[in-house]
């Protein structure tokens, strides 16, 4: 995919819209508000972390399914405008996955959440009869799950049909490992690297990076590559096709892992000790491009990046990232410098792994400070003026990005609204506390959107149309 418009846009996760009290954000009315605010700021990309059904630490990459949607973005009076005569028609044709979802999930709460390679036998290793059995037995549960499922895709479908009719793309993510307690693994465990007990031999990871100095062990499972090629990648194929049902681009999380993957051993506490593992990514995304011709795929290029990654995104002509926050280190080359930038490629002041840009520029020693505010200045400081805003962090590094050569810029709105490190979304490595920012409706400066409006103007980037 080559992204061919100068387009501007905003990371927010939907949790992290504004709702009540105690309650994180949900697909009601105030995601139709915010689409009217991104029309009215003319930002065209709404880019969110993966929608997925996630495990109680909330994360969205570590998720109870790779495909189904994450319950808790129901509005609360969903069920009082259920279409129950549509739903039977869903049924008639349902999603691939639908039945092992809820079986998974309907099972996973009458064992207490215990993980499924815990469960009874006849249910751990997805004995039929005994599945037949149990949804038989809990019938109404398995049916409401299900019931969530098709409430959740009809109000997506609604929601991103409002967004392109405003001219706003939906930008979506996709963790590129599963999580061992899933739907997936329990219900394919041949495309896994398992043992004969259904444990993982080798789990996912990173080695020590910017984030972590025993770098991360996720504890993914890793997949069985041989087999997966062997079927024509269909699991993968699925994948994408639900996904690309429910936005117009994705972001393949650490796509570095599609040329090789850390592999560590499960025995090992640490990402430390591991071995690069080769993957048949260009077979994967030349079956993928079979299906999606443009290929409507961003590679989150990230961390430790090798020759041979970079020669896998640039085949399929794929846009990596860069992040800005990043490109103050003083070395040569640094892919994320203000002056590296490249026209292929979606540009963050952050991510949802950084520190907002206030926060960080907040953690630096004033010599630091000085040295990037004396860089920015001169690119951003003009078109602050018109449009009214501070010449101050994080405004400055925004315009520097907006004004980039990159043909996306996606700002987190946290960035957006100025706020400092209290509002970070995640902290890499760290187990609680995560994945629970929320916007407050009192954040937003009347004035903010049309004040953003004019910086999307001047730098020529994307304008909103119906």
């Amino acid at each position: 995919m080559q992204v061919n418009k100068k387009q501007a846009g905003v990371l927010l996760h939907p949790t992290s819209l504004p709702n009540a009290e105690g309650k994180l954000g949900q697909l009601n009315e105030q995601a139709w508000l915010f689409l009217d605010w991104m029309a009215r700021a003319k930002l065209c990309v709404w880019q969110t972390l993966p929608l997925t059904h996630t495990h109680e630490d909330l994360s969205p990459y570590q998720a109870v399914s790779a495909f189904a949607m994450n319950p808790a973005l129901l509005p609360d009076n969903w069920f009082e405008q259920f279409d129950q005569a549509k739903f039977e028609a869903y049924l008639l044709s349902p999603p691939h996955w639908l039945d092992d979802y809820a079986l998974f999930v309907a099972i996973r709460n009458q064992q207490n959440l215990a993980s499924w390679v815990n469960w009874p036998h006849a249910l751990k290793t997805h004995d039929k009869t005994a599945l037949q059995a149990f949804a038989e037995t809990h019938h109404s549960q398995v049916t409401f799950l299900k019931q969530q499922q098709f409430a959740l895709q009809t109000l997506w479908q609604q929601l991103k049909q409002d967004a392109n009719d405003r001219g706003i793309k939906l930008f979506g993510d996709i963790p590129i490992f599963v999580a061992f307690d899933s739907a997936d693994v329990w219900a394919n465990p041949e495309q896994f690297k398992l043992d004969e007990n259904h444990c993982p031999t080798v789990v996912t990871g990173v080695p020590p990076d910017y984030f972590s100095e025993t770098g991360q062990r996720w504890g993914n499972p890793h997949y069985n590559w041989d087999k997966m090629q062997a079927d024509g990648f269909t699991w993968w194929r699925k994948r994408m096709a639900a996904s690309l049902e429910q936005f117009d681009m994705v972001r393949i999380d650490h796509f570095r892992g599609l040329e090789a993957s850390w592999e560590i051993q499960a025995t090992e506490e640490t990402a430390m000790n591991g071995t690069w593992e080769k993957v048949p990514g260009e077979a994967l995304l030349k079956a993928l491009q079979e299906d999606f011709p443009d290929l409507p795929i961003v590679a989150e290029d990230l961390g430790i990046i090798t020759a041979e990654v970079v020669a896998l995104k640039n085949q399929f002509n794929l846009p990596g990232m860069s992040v800005l926050q990043f490109g103050f280190n003083g070395l040569p080359d640094n892919p994320h410098s203000i002056y590296e930038q490249v026209t292929n490629s979606i540009t963050y002041t952050g991510t949802h792994d950084n520190d907002t840009t206030l926060g960080w520029f907040d953690s630096l020693d004033e010599g630091a400070k000085n040295w990037i505010i004396e860089q920015l200045m001169p690119i951003s400081v003009d078109i602050l003026k018109q449009a009214g805003l501070p010449k101050s962090m994080p405004w400055l590094l925004i315009v520097a990005g907006l004004k980039s050569v990159a043909n996306c810029v996606i700002i987190p709105m946290q960035d957006w609204l100025e706020l400092g490190a209290e509002h970070r979304m995640n902290i890499p490595g760290t187990p609680e506390d995560n994945w629970r920012w929320q916007l407050n409706e009192s954040q937003i400066p009347d004035n903010l959107a049309d004040k953003i409006a004019s910086l999307i103007e001047q730098t020529k980037r994307c304008q909103y149309s119906k």
